[in-house]
């Protein structure tokens, strides 16, 4: 197995990569241990590259490539690497391309980082504080365009970081399909089929969780758009006033399952083709749950519920190019009585938060899939 360890200074890198090389029984390779050693060489490179370290500044890709690949030419390496702090550019990645099972990047914000690195035992003479900063900006950079390589390639896990160390292999092993059972590495087995109900109140995120899901490789159903077509279809306005008539509408003709019902065709199509993955984006009320739970009694049913504060959502939804004008307390209400949503939130498997970035709500999305799919 060929891991990749992606990660800001002080994230913990190096006691994940050691921990799973006695796990994995494969070598750990830490860049930066190269070239700290080659700094203290009073060799011209020697000398270049303990300037560069100094300063915060990368290594050149051309020197990284060649020592990388001179390192895992030999014997040792040959079974299976966990490689720490390579590659850190595009153009690192794209040379070292094919060579990866999994890159696993392990994620705290700058502020955790500059606190670890601040208190840790072993202070290194590159430790100074506008080093560190300077390496996190160029982290974020350069080497953010390698994270969106490798998860165009599918191969990529985000991590949460600020878990303790236990947690965090737990959570790299789930990702890599291992678990460790009596201190002893076994192979886990995914679940089978599943349907992840993606819920949550209007502007929490239920829409780009699902689109990033989408990208990710899962098959996505949208209740939400059955409205959304027909009042485009239709040419009518998106409002608060127009979108309830509809969702009112669709309820009296199909019951309170409605949603469930118009949308089982796509289901059960996705299922006859042998998908295993299936998202819900938007079920809201309780017997549209029901509906699912009965209709699919042999497929595993998750909730995952999507939560921002008011103030936040409401802004959310102002901001958008369109349906900017469906939000308010009066919509709330109405979704949350009307369309009996709450309980569908209250019985929630999974519960995130999303009040913060986009790639705080990705880590913590990656960290809930990475769960269902293993436990």
């Amino acid at each position: 197995m060929k891991l990749v360890l992606i990660g800001i200074q002080g994230s913990g890198k190096s006691t994940q990569g050691n921990l799973l090389s006695k796990q994995l029984k494969i070598p750990y390779l830490s860049t930066g241990h190269i070239f700290r050693n080659i700094a203290t060489e009073r060799s011209a490179i020697g000398k270049k590259v303990k300037l560069l370290m100094s300063a915060g500044h990368l290594i050149p890709d051309d020197l990284t490539i060649e020592t990388v690949k001179s390192y895992l030419s030999r014997p040792e390496y040959q079974s299976g690497y966990i490689l720490d702090g390579f590659p850190r550019t595009l153009q690192q990645a794209k040379a070292f391309d094919s060579k990866v099972d999994h890159v696993l990047h392990i994620a705290i914000p700058d502020r955790e980082a500059l606190w670890r690195l601040a208190y840790r035992n072993e202070q290194r003479d590159d430790d100074t504080i506008d080093a560190i900063k300077k390496r996190i900006e160029t982290f974020k950079t350069t080497t953010l365009p390698v994270l969106k390589f490798y998860d165009d390639k599918k191969i990529l896990h985000t991590i949460d970081g600020t878990m303790n160390v236990e947690e965090v292999n737990n959570s790299i092993l789930s990702c890599i399909g291992k678990q460790m059972v009596s201190n002893k590495l076994k192979k886990t087995e995914q679940n089978k089929a599943t349907i992840i109900s993606i819920v949550g109140m209007p502007g929490s995120g239920k829409t780009e969780v699902s689109e990033y899901l989408k990208k990710k490789g899962l098959s996505v159903v949208s209740f939400s758009s059955i409205v959304n077509d027909m009042i485009d279809e239709q040419g009518l306005t998106h409002d608060n006033e127009t979108h309830k008539r509809l969702r009112m509408q669709i309820r009296k003709e199909h019951g309170m399952e409605g949603f469930a019902k118009l949308s089982a065709p796509k289901i059960n199509d996705l299922l006859k083709n042998g998908t295993t993955r299936i998202v819900i984006e938007g079920m809201r009320s309780w017997e549209e749950y029901l509906y699912i739970k009965k209709n699919y009694s042999k497929i595993r049913i998750v909730i995952f519920a999507i939560h921002a504060d008011k103030k936040i959502r409401y802004q959310r939804i102002q901001a958008r190019e369109t349906r900017s004008m469906v939000f308010g307390e009066e919509r709330d209400i109405d979704e949350l009585i009307s369309l009996n949503m709450g309980p569908t939130i209250v019985f929630s498997d999974y519960l995130i938060t999303n009040n913060k970035s986009k790639e705080e709500l990705i880590y913590k999305v990656d960290e809930v899939i990475h769960d269902i799919y293993f436990t």
